[in-house]
């Protein structure tokens, strides 16, 4: 048995530019343009439709020095159009482009993975316990000077690890892990502790919902146990588009908003970055309104996708229902309870739901049911809502479960939001992707769709087969990690692809 009451975590409060993150603040909401970064005109018109909708940050890559110095004119060019929000820069690889957006952006993000650590190989490497101290060494060498030019200059810092771009020393010593993602950004916080630098914002995502909770509950542990309060950027990555990106977006950040952790969240949807900021606000306030009302806490003992339930699938079902969102906790409350008892037959945990709006329910029931689910309560879900046909809920309740990872009932796809640095349409791209790849009706198959390669292979550890962007006009075909088909042209990418998921997966 485990508390119910919500309360939000303490966490720093770190200023970048008007706006606060952490501390008593309320949870920002921010994206990321899609316009080349040299674009001075579109990447400021788009920055002012994201602000337009509510975002209060805006993230522009910078994959080189002259894309960083160039957010000083975007600045500019966003002022005449009447738009002052902070400015984040994006850096992967590239640390020269990192010390150049210490001295012109408000927030600067660096990847643990790929700022010091090479380009990763997925290669086995040895270490001894001396020679990976040398390694904590050179990475210091370079984070402290970074540090204290964002020092000088009032500049944030965001720690953000991907659970695709971790460093092949992160994973030769800890794996492909939750462990690792969280031992990759507490090595950067510790020598940023040493030096006294605390404008420091940590995301830590997956597109994996399961990873995702478990890594981020890790973090915030370990956080406590160290000593160290920083405010958390929570995020999907790569949760595609339509109904199945607000879905797996709200199961995942849900979860944890719901237990009190969360200062920042963007909703990584695969279309115009503007259309992220009305479900992140309806996600943030669908879960902050109920401050006072039991909450889910995380369990101890349970990891994400993982049923306390302990149930006899012979048996039939037992219902838990409440008519109100307000009753989360009771929900939780009455399971354990009925666990506790020695219950065995199936749990089916059944919301009402009064709300009009497609999405508007796509959010809350994702939300609700993702920070049970994620906790280990139910076998089986239900939604209620009078506004919504029987067909509708049931297609909602499986989305959910999927997003979930608690039951697979059609083909996944891991896609990117799309930035600067993406090489096709990606927007469209998905879309032929998942028509045709939908119509072979694999059930689990999960297929990645990524715009470049910063993530690319490593996001798509979870995928079964990938689709990424390798150049203007190109495409390569990867199996998991594995490169299948490289750098051919976009026109022949879609065939090959499915030519291969057919030879494997129907015609073998």
């Amino acid at each position: 048995m485990f508390p119910y009451n919500y309360s939000r975590r303490a966490s720093r409060a770190v200023g970048v530019a008007d706006e606060t993150i952490g501390g008593d603040a309320p949870i920002l909401i921010q994206s990321m343009t899609n316009t080349p970064t040299l674009d001075t005109e579109a990447s400021a018109r788009q920055a002012k439709a994201i602000a337009d909708a509510g975002g209060r940050l805006v993230r522009l890559t910078t994959q080189g020095v002259r894309e960083a110095a160039n957010l000083k004119a975007i600045r500019e060019a966003m002022s005449v159009l009447g738009c002052r929000v902070p400015l984040s820069a994006d850096v992967h690889f590239n640390p020269k482009a990192a010390f150049e957006a210490a001295a012109t952006a408000d927030k600067v993000r660096i990847n643990p993975g790929n700022f010091v650590d090479a380009a990763r190989t997925f290669r086995k490497l040895e270490f001894t316990d001396d020679e990976y101290a040398a390694e904590i060494e050179r990475i210091r060498r370079s984070l402290v000077p970074f540090l204290e030019l964002c020092r000088e200059h009032g500049t944030a810092v965001r720690l953000g690890v991907n659970h695709g771009s971790l460093s092949d020393r992160i994973m030769s010593r800890y794996g492909d892990t939750p462990a690792g993602m969280v031992e990759s950004v507490m090595e950067y916080l510790r020598i940023a502790r040493e030096v006294d630098f605390n404008d420091i914002v940590i995301s830590i995502k997956a597109s994996n919902t399961v990873v995702m909770v478990e890594t981020v509950r890790l973090l915030a542990r370990e956080l406590e146990k160290e000593g160290m309060s920083y405010p958390l950027h929570l995020g999907v990555t790569e949760a595609g588009d339509a109904e199945d990106g607000r879905i797996k977006s709200a199961v995942g950040i849900g979860a944890l908003l719901h237990e009190g952790l969360g200062d920042t969240i963007r909703v990584s949807l695969s279309e115009p970055p503007e259309n992220e900021i009305p479900v992140a606000l309806l996600l943030r306030d669908h879960v902050s309104a109920r401050a006072a009302a039991p909450h889910v806490a995380a369990p101890e003992n349970v990891l994400p996708g993982e049923s306390r339930s302990y149930a006899d699938s012979s048996l039939p079902h037992k219902e838990f229902r409440i008519d109100s969102p307000l009753e989360l906790g009771r929900l939780a409350a009455d399971i354990d309870r009925y666990v506790a008892e020695g219950g065995r037959q199936p749990v089916l945990m059944t919301i009402r739901y009064d709300c009009g709006s497609l999405d508007e329910l796509r959010v809350r029931a994702g939300a609700d049911f993702g920070a049970l689910l994620l906790s280990g309560y139910g076998d089986d879900i239900q939604v209620e809502a009078p506004a919504f046909d029987e067909e509708t809920l049931r297609r909602l309740a499986d989305d959910i479960m999927q997003a979930a990872r608690r039951r697979f009932y059609k083909t996944e796809f891991i896609a990117c939001p799309s930035c600067g640095r993406t090489l096709f349409d990606l927007q469209a791209t998905l879309r032929e992707v998942k028509e045709a790849v939908s119509k072979l009706g694999i059930k689990g198959l999960k297929i990645g769709v990524m715009g470049c390669i910063v993530n690319g292979p490593g996001e798509m550890a979870d995928a079964d087969y990938g689709y990424v962007g390798a150049g203007p006009g190109r495409v390569s075909i990867y199996r998991g990690k594995q490169l299948v088909t490289k750098n051919i042209p976009a026109e022949e990418a879609l065939p090959a692809l499915l030519d291969l998921i057919k030879s494997e997966k129907i015609n073998k």
